[in-house]
Formats: structure tokens, C-alpha cells, sequence
């Protein structure tokens, strides 16, 4: 169970990252990082940290592939953890 806690904070973090990075790199001209890597790396657990990162720097929510998809990630992501929980407890 501290595994899923360690591997959920460093993915969130990543996301977090990744959707800041990619609105330095939006705002400077600079080349993105792909729509694709950013939904994977939230579809991998990161989906917390990636609507916070949406949500602070108003990043990506215009597109409903991210506003619709990230929020539904949420919900199934809480499901998994809670059912691993009560499974392993």
C-alpha cells in the first residue's frame, strides 16, 4: 500500500510538471510537449496533479478532450485506490 502512496505522489508531481512545462513552452514559442504524453502520464495516475496544473495555469481548458477526460481519470483513479484499500486491509 505505500507503494500505490509513493507511486501516486511521484506521478501527480510529474503530471504537474509536464502541464507547467508545456504552458512555459506555449507561452515562449518553444516546441510542446504532445497532447498524447500529457493524457498517458495523467492516465497513469497522474490525473490530480494534472487538473491542478489545469487549473493554476489555465492550461488545456479549452479542450474538452482534457476537461471532459481528466475529471472522468479522477473519478476511476479514486475507485482503484479505494478498492485497493479495502481489499489489501
Amino acid at each position: 500500500m505505500r507503494y500505490l502512496m509513493y507511486y501516486l505522489i511521484i506521478v501527480n508531481i510529474a503530471a504537474w510538471i509536464m502541464y507547467a512545462l508545456d504552458k512555459w513552452k506555449a507561452r515562449s514559442g518553444a516546441r510542446r510537449i504532445r497532447e498524447r504524453s500529457l493524457l498517458i502520464i495523467a492516465l497513469a495516475g497522474g490525473s490530480v496533479g494534472a487538473l491542478a496544473a489545469m487549473l493554476m495555469f489555465r492550461h488545456k481548458t479549452r479542450k474538452p478532450k482534457f476537461y471532459l477526460s481528466i475529471p472522468v481519470m479522477i473519478v476511476v483513479h479514486c475507485v482503484i485506490v479505494a478498492v485497493a484499500v479495502t481489499h489489501l486491509l
